[in-house]
């Protein structure tokens, strides 16, 4: 028996260990495979194609870390393919059309993506005898939203309003339907992570509050908030990120642990977002500034929060980096990618400023 992971974050158990990951060419993937990659795994992703420019995946340079398959999580054939050449023992499912706005304009894509994409990684997973761990990312917003001030926690229902949201809320009911029906027995161990909203360097998508603060920021005009009180959890992506890699490791280890967790910040740095926007603005500097002009989009709930308690319960973990520390991060990555830096070398400095806080 291999030795348990016992430091939170001490990634020596993936040295050696074969892992997929979907969806690496995303915002959140690139930034796993980095860690996994400089941790020694033997790491194979899948994903369609980045985009060219900008570009997280190239400006981490990542093709020379990792085996990088391009394809289209809703091509069975592609997907079992590259089951076959990485062999996983530990899978990581982030493959996902992500953004809100983009569910309502293309919903059949979105579920087509988010549910099906889940129903094949699943059949692959049944199909093979190899992967051990298995680790479907979700969202803080695969929950049916009442408007509560308060944390939804893991028992809480699933329904979420819109179509991005309710494909994921669907990808948890596939994922715990196939878990009772084929992996009953414990071989491969199950989770799924429900994170809260992540920024960091590199996230270069429309129709997100920081991404379109860095180009707001570069083009020298006032930023546009839409929604300035709505509350959200906030928090870096490397928290999510050690939050996956600590329970997928545990639960190779011992399939107790095979569970639903929520992973968000504390109570407090559940912020509205204009004070978000604040910090952005103050962290920034030159004299940056935002003004609230709604665009009639679509509906947006107000309140959203998760309860993390399980999580911090069952592992003894715990947010590293408070938002303010979240936001000088991203401020930091942003500039030096505007000056043209390392940021190969800026990334692998934050993960290690984040794992010796």
């Amino acid at each position: 028996m291999e030795e348990v992971v016992i430091d939170l974050i001490d990634l020596s158990f993936f040295k050696g260990k074969r892992v997929l990951v979907t969806g690496h060419t995303g915002f959140k993937g690139v930034w796993l495979c980095t860690i996994l990659a400089d941790a020694g795994a033997q790491v194979t992703g899948f994903s369609l194609e980045p985009p060219k420019e900008p570009s997280l995946f190239y400006l981490a340079h990542l093709s020379k870390k990792v085996r990088s398959i391009i394809g289209d999580i809703r091509n069975m054939d592609a997907l079992e393919s590259t089951f076959q050449i990485a062999q996983p023992q530990i899978v990581f499912h982030l493959a996902a059309q992500s953004i809100v706005r983009e569910g309502y304009r293309n919903p059949r894509v979105t579920y087509e993506t988010n549910v099906m994409g889940t129903v094949n990684v699943l059949e692959c997973i049944r199909s093979c005898d190899f992967v051990k761990s298995f680790m479907n990312i979700t969202t803080d917003k695969v929950y049916e939203n009442k408007e509560w001030v308060w944390g939804y926690r893991e028992n809480e229902t699933l329904d979420g309003l819109d179509p991005y949201s309710n494909s994921k809320s669907c990808s948890e009911l596939v994922t715990h339907s196939y878990k009772e029906s084929f992996f009953s027995d414990g071989h491969v161990a199950i989770s799924t992570a429900r994170a809260g909203n992540v920024i960091g360097g590199g996230d270069f998508a429309e129709n997100r509050i920081i991404p379109d603060c860095v180009r707001a920021a570069m083009a020298n005009k006032d930023m546009i908030v839409r929604n300035p009180n709505s509350v959200r959890p906030y928090q870096h992506v490397l928290e999510p990120l050690f939050a996956y890699l600590l329970i997928a490791a545990k639960q190779y280890q011992d399939g107790k642990y095979a569970d639903n967790y929520n992973v968000g910040p504390d109570e407090c740095d559940c912020i509205e977002t204009g004070k978000l926007v604040d910090l952005f603005c103050l962290k920034w500097g030159d004299a940056m500034r935002w003004i609230k002009q709604s665009d009639n989009g679509p509906h947006e709930a107000r309140f959203l929060k998760l309860d993390c308690s399980k999580l911090k319960s069952t592992f003894g973990w715990h947010p590293r980096w408070n938002i303010e520390a979240a936001i000088e991060k991203t401020v930091e990555w942003s500039k030096r990618w505007i000056d043209c830096d390392n940021i190969e070398k800026c990334m692998q400095q934050q993960i290690e400023e984040f794992i010796h806080d």
